[in-house]
């Protein structure tokens, strides 16, 4: 983009996360892992949203389309610029080459501004009236659609990612701003290079300034001289005078030939230059004093939807908490002459999609892990189980973002009193919050000497990690 504001890391968020909900249009992607990579880096309900799909579109090419985009986008703009340049140019010959150096200033002050008028004012209706054809036909869309096209080819990612950033623009109000600043600075450069030959031309060569007519009385052009050339006027250009307006051609003085060059001058920089070079200004400030509005609408249903289903996988309160109860005592742990030198890994009520045994684990301990849903029967059997082993160590894999509770604390004093030692590891933490919500829960039950972490290197007992 050409001004900061549409180059901020927030706004480059924003148009991947609305690629993303159009790419979903066609169908749903596959998100387990992208839901829970999520949770775990942010608690931060319309961050979770983007995290998702920053990760989404990683996977599908979205970042690195964008990033071309943006390599491409000041050399389109630079070849855009030239072409209109050019045309500029070739406007200016078309004002001063003539092989009679004669020129009607009526006729080329028209030609110098007819088209220039005429898309600054369709640019000023398309601020006020929804109407998307009057953007679309403007040099910010015949840019941004052909650094689209040069980026992506014809089977990229490219018209999801012109759809998501227009999408964006247009719900903050800010696409004719966005689209204005190109056009405007395009066109104050064209202006640029046609005064500066105009007024190469008309500096070292002779030239004849007049105007002409068949049906118009000379009282119109006198009086359209001193309207046009007021403004000019008050910047320091000379107006002609009645008797120079009224001159014969050939007639009037290397003086009146003089003014009326400085005023066809005048005219072009006052009417043409400085309005656009006022407006890029005002583009760029609008762009910037509005760039907190480039958001997706949160309220949108997909939003909705995916807020709903980030809440759904957010830590709980402690809703089974006993106020009233005594904390409890510090249970008991087996003599060492009684315990075996094994570790046993066990996985308590986990979420349904995480994987086990967790890929860090070391394969000689993994190839051991047992993973239980907390239910009743599960729980008797694994305490059976280590009644009849009593290992030194058991490494018990929580939920980081779940909510311990009554049943958690019977079960690990149930345990407790079959091993030498219990070690929490809090997987997939999503906070410091988190994980410091289990170790007050485990100083508030009399179960401190439990060691937890949400680092498994920190868990693991330095036997099992030794080489």
């Amino acid at each position: 983009m050409t001004n900061t504001a549409l180059r901020e890391p927030a706004f480059t968020d924003a148009v991947i996360t609305e690629a993303i909900r159009w790419t979903e249009q066609n169908g749903p992607l596959d998100d387990a892992q992208a839901l829970r990579t999520a949770t775990s880096r942010t608690a931060d309900s319309h961050r979770q949203v983007t995290e998702r799909a920053l990760l989404l579109g990683e996977r599908i090419g979205l970042q690195p389309e964008l990033a071309r985009a943006r390599q491409w986008a000041p050399w389109v703009l630079l070849g855009l610029a030239a072409l209109i340049v050019v045309a500029g140019l070739g406007l200016a010959g078309n004002v001063v080459g003539g092989g009679e150096r004669h020129i009607n200033v009526i006729v080329a002050l028209a030609s110098l501004l007819g088209l220039h008028a005429l898309t600054l004012l369709l640019w000023l209706v398309g601020l006020w009236l929804p109407i998307g054809s009057f953007n679309t036909a403007s040099l910010g869309w015949i840019w941004l659609s052909l650094t689209a096209r040069v980026a992506g080819g014809k089977r990229g990612q490219a018209p999801v990612l012109v759809r998501a950033a227009t999408g964006l623009l247009s719900r903050a109000k800010l696409l004719p701003w966005a689209f204005g600043l190109v056009s405007h600075g395009i066109w104050s450069l064209s202006f640029a290079v046609v005064l500066a030959a105009m007024l190469f031309a008309l500096a070292f060569r002779s030239y004849t300034l007049s105007w002409e007519t068949t049906i118009l009385e000379p009282e119109f052009f006198v009086r359209a001289v001193q309207a046009l050339g007021w403004l000019p006027a008050k910047l320091g250009f000379p107006v002609p005078d009645a008797a120079t307006v009224m001159a014969a051609p050939g007639v009037a003085s290397a003086g009146g030939q003089r003014t009326w060059a400085l005023w066809l001058t005048g005219c072009i920089a006052v009417y043409g230059l400085l309005p656009r070079i006022a407006l890029v200004l005002l583009s760029a400030g609008v762009l910037r004093s509005r760039r907190k509005a480039l958001q997706p609408d949160w309220h949108e249903p997909y939003y909705r939807k995916l807020l709903a289903r980030f809440a759904a996988m957010a830590p709980a309160a402690i809703v089974d908490a006993d106020p009233g109860r005594l904390r409890g005592a510090t249970p008991s742990s087996l003599p060492a002459s009684e315990l075996q030198d094994a570790i046993f890994v066990l996985g308590f009520e986990l979420p349904p999609d995480m994987p086990w045994p967790p890929a860090a684990l070391p394969a000689a301990i993994a190839a051991q892990a047992q993973r239980i849903d907390g239910s009743a029967p599960a729980r008797r059997a694994l305490l059976d189980q280590l009644a009849r082993v009593h290992p030194r160590t058991v490494l018990m894999v929580c939920h980081a973002a779940s909510s311990p509770d009554r049943g958690t604390e019977r079960f690990l004093r149930e345990v407790l009193a079959h091993c030498g030692e219990c070690r929490l590891w809090l997987a997939d933490s999503p906070d410091a919050n988190a994980t410091q919500r289990w170790l007050d829960w485990l100083r508030d039950t009399g179960l401190e000497r439990i060691i937890a972490t949400d680092r498994l290197e920190a868990a693991l007992p330095e036997s099992a990690i030794a080489p």
